[in-house]
Formats: C-alpha cells, structure tokens, sequence
C-alpha cells in the first residue's frame, strides 16, 4: 500500500478517541499523517488538563487540527461538566445586537485557542424554519434568515478574530427537518427558489465573511439531488456550494457514522463517497473512536484510488485544503478569559411574562428533564434548583425524566407553604411533561415556569420566563429575576 496515499487518506479524517490523554494509537497516527482529531465531552475534566493533552500532541506534529464541537449553549464539550458561560444561539438571536454575538464568539474563541483548539465545529447557520426541528431548536439563532445570517457572520468573524477556524453547519441547512439525522435521513422537499431564499442565505453571509470551513448536512435535497444526501452529493457539495456560491475553504462532513449515511452506505462507502462529491474532511468519533475505524477510512480511501473510484488527485486536493487550515489557524497560550459578557447576554435575552415577586424564602423546584437529542447529550447539566440553591439555602430539588406515579400529589405536598418553581426544556414536545405542569399549575397558580428550550406557542402560568437556552449562565440569569438578587 503506497505510503504517500496513506499519508494523504490519513491528512483528511478528523476522528476522535476515549480518554483525557491521547491512546498511543492517536500518537502513532498523528506523527504519521493524521491531520486533524476531534475533542468530545468525554476528552475534557479541566482547562489544565485539556491544554496538556493538546500540547502533547502536537509535539507528534506542529501542525495538527484540534477540533472541537463546542457551540456554547446547550451543545457544550468545553463546559460539559458544569453546563457553558457562553449563550447559545437562540439567546443571541433574541437579543439581536450583531457586536455582542460577534463579543461573545470572541471570547469563546480566545478560551478555545488558549486551550490549544483551533478549529470550531461552529456555528450553527440553520434557520429554525420547522418548530417541530428534534435536533436544531436553541442551537439557531431564529427563524429569520437574514436575522440568521447577520449572526453567523459575526460569529464567524469573532471566532476566527480569535485565531480559531470556524466551521458553520450545516449546508445546506437543517432548519426545516423533522427527523435526527443522527437516526434517519431527513428529506428537505422544498424548490430551489425557497432554498434561496431562506437555507442558503446565511451560507452567503458566512462565505462573505470567510469563514474558514463549512459542515455539511446528512440531509436529503431532492431540488438538487433526489438520490443521496447532501454530504455524499457532488451536485450540493461541488455544484451548489463551490460552483454557485463561490466557495473554496475547506468543507467537512458532520459525523460520517450518523445514521443518515451509516445505515445506507456503511461509514467507508459514505467517506469516500463524501471525499467523491468535493468534501475535503471526514469526521468521524462522536460515537466511533477507535483505531479500527481509522484505519477502516484510511484504507477504503486509499483502495478507492487504486481501483479508480476516487482520483487521486481529488484526494490530494482535499489534504492541501487541511493543511492549508492548519496553516491559518493559530495556537494561543491559555489565558484568563471574563465571561463576563455571556452572562450580561443570557440576561438580556430572558423575557417575562406576568409579575414575579422575588423569593425570599427556599423554594421547592420541580425540573422536567426528557431525554436531550442526541447533540447536546445527557452529561451537561442544566435548570435553575442548584442555582437556587446556592442562593437560598434549604431549597430542596425534584428532577423527573418521565411521569411517576403520584408525582403531582407528591410535589405539591413538598411545596406546601413554599415558593414553586417548575423548570422546563421544549414543554411542547412532551405531552407527559406539559400534564404534569397543568396540574402543578391549576393546584398552584401562583408557582413560576421556567421554560429552557424553545418557547411554545402558549408558555403556562400566571408568571414565567423563557430563557431561550439552558447554558449555565442562562439559568444564573433566570434566577437572579427569580430571586431579585445578582450573582456579580
């Protein structure tokens, strides 16, 4: 197997792996061409250690690709222990002031490059265009697409000010999808002129802005391609994005072992497929992280290019724009950065409704917590009853992934004489979760929702508040109008 081929097939994959230091199977690649590696929440314990880890594997090689999904907001690797200081996108959105998305993309980056990651893959472009989204929601910035596209430019450009590349997913869009492209394969079966006029505008503004990499969507386009998905579509990837929207950074796929490519194709067919159609990047590891995989990509590449299914040079172009990444991206040394600026942002994005009079006393906090999609994941912490907590020694907390019996009767005798305090996150998706607040509500009237996902068309409650995101600094926020005192 030629040498030179590995190298290149290897320069492309931007897998991931178990631990909080490197397995030597990740040294060993690395040193022999590996281009990129992706960080997760299972990689991360403490800034210190991060850096370390980051450090030791560059010393394999000086111009390596560290990746990370680290969106602020509810999709937080960096933080995943503690829940983000930054807000995500809906908060920002709701806000709307260009200079503090672009300030606070900034500051996200300083941290992320200080910690030696100098690829984002971030933001999220999609405009929430369908409600119903399971896998978007929070993590856009609205339903707006020229609001969406505003923010993504200056995300992009606060992020990379920064030294770290941005990567904004995911092309063409994944607003108006009602399925998890981790499980299946959404169909978006709109006309190219609605794709126009709504997906594609914030990938005009990023370009504009120059973002350095693009994220494809595992989605199925059938005004450009009734075939395959996106990813693995040389009509969307080449026609669509390099040819019509002029763009020439670097394009990676989102995790090839997703299910909208894995289970059709299998994960060596997808890659080189993706690689075929004019993407120039592989990640692989959110759910695969092991040198089987690797070297299961590597040498299904490298068999493409000698049994003529994929040109050599294609995979050659497809390293240089890697490298050529990894020569613009710079590699910071940590320093402290104020998150200051997150927190101002989470609190002036919650909106009021009705009158909240401050609690004085412990309250009891009830928090409705079904399963997250699969993007944020279950590890993160989020919700308002540790914060209260702090705040109000001797309040007590009730967390519930499902209906129990006797749950309202239960709670309401804990809350007898007390404040109460329902924390959300999406109630409309969830009819056992919006029963169980009508009930809390129709004994309790005067209890305050706190709503920590996507607002619903009617929010409950005399009194609540949506905080367009569960970050930890949106749940700070919250409770500081909870409790009428500031966490400075």
């Amino acid at each position: 197997m030629s040498e030179r081929l590995q190298r290149l097939a290897l320069a492309i994959l931007q897998p991931g792996f178990a631990g909080h230091t490197a397995p030597d199977w990740v040294h060993r690649h690395v040193a022999g061409g590996l281009g990129s590696v992706g960080l997760f929440g299972r990689n991360i314990a403490t800034p210190e250690q991060v850096t370390a880890l980051t450090r030791e594997l560059r010393r394999d090689n000086p111009d390596l690709i560290v990746a990370i999904d680290e969106e602020g907001g509810d999709v937080t690797r960096m933080h995943v222990n503690t829940g983000s200081m930054w807000p995500g996108n809906l908060a920002l959105g709701i806000v709307d002031d260009v200079e503090l998305t672009e300030g606070v993309a900034r500051g996200l980056g300083r941290e992320l490059a200080g910690y030696g990651v100098n690829l984002n893959w971030a933001p999220s472009a999609d405009v929430n265009s369908n409600p119903d989204n399971p896998i978007i929601g929070v993590r856009s910035f609205g339903a707006d697409p020229e609001l969406v596209a505003a923010h993504t430019a200056a995300y992009v450009t606060g992020l990379q000010a920064a030294g770290v590349a941005a990567c904004v997913k995911h092309f063409p869009g994944h607003g108006d999808t009602a399925i998890d492209s981790h499980l299946g394969l959404p169909r978006v079966d709109v006309s190219r002129e609605t794709l126009a006029a709504r997906e594609l505008v914030p990938f005009h503004a990023s370009i504009a802005a120059g973002t350095k990499a693009i994220m494809t969507a595992h989605i199925l386009l059938p005004a450009y391609d009734t075939e395959v998905p996106a990813t693995l579509s040389r009509r969307i990837m080449t026609g669509l994005l390099r040819e019509e929207l002029g763009y020439d950074g670097l394009i990676v796929t989102d995790a090839i072992e997703m299910g909208a490519v894995a289970h059709t194709y299998g994960i060596a067919d997808g890659t080189v497929r993706a690689i075929a159609a004019g993407v120039d990047a592989v990640c692989v590891g959110g759910g695969l992280c092991d040198e089987e995989t690797v070297l299961h990509l590597r040498d299904a590449l490298v068999a493409a290019v000698v049994e003529g299914r994929l040109p050599e040079e294609r995979l050659a172009e497809a390293a240089g724009r890697v490298h050529a990444l990894a020569a613009w991206a710079k590699v910071g040394d940590a320093e402290p950065v104020d998150h200051a600026l997150g927190l101002a942002v989470a609190r002036r994005a919650i909106r009021v409704t009705g009158t909240v009079e401050p609690i004085t006393v412990a309250p009891h906090v009830v928090e409705l917590a079904p399963t997250a999609n699969i993007a944020v994941g279950e590890q993160t912490p989020w919700g308002v009853g540790a914060i209260l907590a702090e705040l109000l020694p001797g309040t007590t907390v009730a967390r519930f992934r499902t209906a129990e019996p006797q749950l309202v009767d239960d709670q309401l005798r804990a809350a007898v004489d007390r404040p109460l305090v329902v924390a959300v996150r999406n109630l409309d998706r969830h009819a056992w979760a919006t029963e169980i607040v009508a009930s809390l509500l129709a004994a309790r009237p005067d209890a305050v929702v706190v709503e920590m996902g996507l607002p619903g068309a009617a929010t409950p409650g005399a009194a609540h508040l949506a905080t367009y995101g569960a970050a930890k600094v949106c749940g700070i926020a919250a409770a500081e109008i909870l409790t009428g005192r500031r966490l400075d």
